[in-house]
């Protein structure tokens, strides 16, 4: 299994590119570890190894991801978010414990926190919904990357209807986080679940919008009319 890790890193350093690892660094406020390549090359390398590890089982092909997430290297990380999404289909209520892992010791920005919880964790979830409880726990976690991950989980399931309750008592926990990110990212999941709960999202923000960061109330409200936008922006 190290030759497949060995094979992709060597790639990604003949691929590296100076001017791309600075040009992608100024979307960061903080640090990140960087090759320097575009996300589509990123993704065409995940898809050709998981082509030669098509026989290979969940486990084996997670051992690699665990590798590749350790590396500190944003490209790894979102090579190794490709692969666990691969295994979507056969995901089983402990692999939650694995995400939880990857999030509270790995995630290190907002890319790899949202590429892994809007696939992965998101799907879990969608599949074996009384795993939302452990996302409320998340919620209350010093680590600012597990309190986003938290949020945008969410972010697929609430924009097909789902887990309205849910999204509402997790904006709770989080509606006076003082983390620009995390602020962003429960905005973000408000935002997607008004796309099928517009006048319950408007209400809660409403309702909440002395408290509620401006940052977090202008993502929620951003896909709704004007006349609601001002609404809720009104002071």
């Amino acid at each position: 299994m190290e030759d497949v890790i060995a094979r992709i890193r060597q790639e990604l350093q003949l691929n590296a590119d100076e001017e791309k690892r600075q040009s992608t660094e100024r979307f960061f406020k903080n640090s990140v570890k960087l090759y320097g390549l575009t996300v589509p090359a990123v993704n065409r390398m995940a898809k050709a190894y998981l082509r030669e590890m098509k026989n290979r089982s969940k486990q084996d092909v997670f051992a690699l991801c665990d590798e590749l997430w350790r590396s500190g290297y944003m490209e790894e990380a979102l090579i190794a978010c490709t692969w666990s999404h691969s295994f979507h289909r056969s995901y089983q209520p402990e692999d939650i414990e694995i995400f939880e892992r990857w999030v509270d010791r790995y995630v290190a920005n907002w890319a790899t926190c949202d590429t892994l919880c809007n696939h992965s964790v998101g799907d879990l979830i969608d599949m074996y919904p009384s795993l939302v409880d452990v996302l409320k726990k998340w919620a209350t976690s010093d680590n600012r990357w597990m309190r986003r991950a938290a949020a945008v989980s969410l972010i697929v399931p609430a924009k097909r209807g789902r887990f309205l309750e849910d999204v509402f008592k997790i904006a709770d926990i989080l509606l006076l986080d003082t983390d620009d990110l995390v602020r962003k990212g429960y905005g973000w999941m408000l935002k997607e679940a008004a796309e099928t709960h517009q006048q319950e999202v408007f209400d809660y923000v409403t309702s909440n919008k002395s408290l509620m960061p401006r940052t977090s109330l202008r993502y929620a409200i951003e896909k709704m009319p004007g006349e609601m936008k001002a609404r809720a922006m009104e002071k």
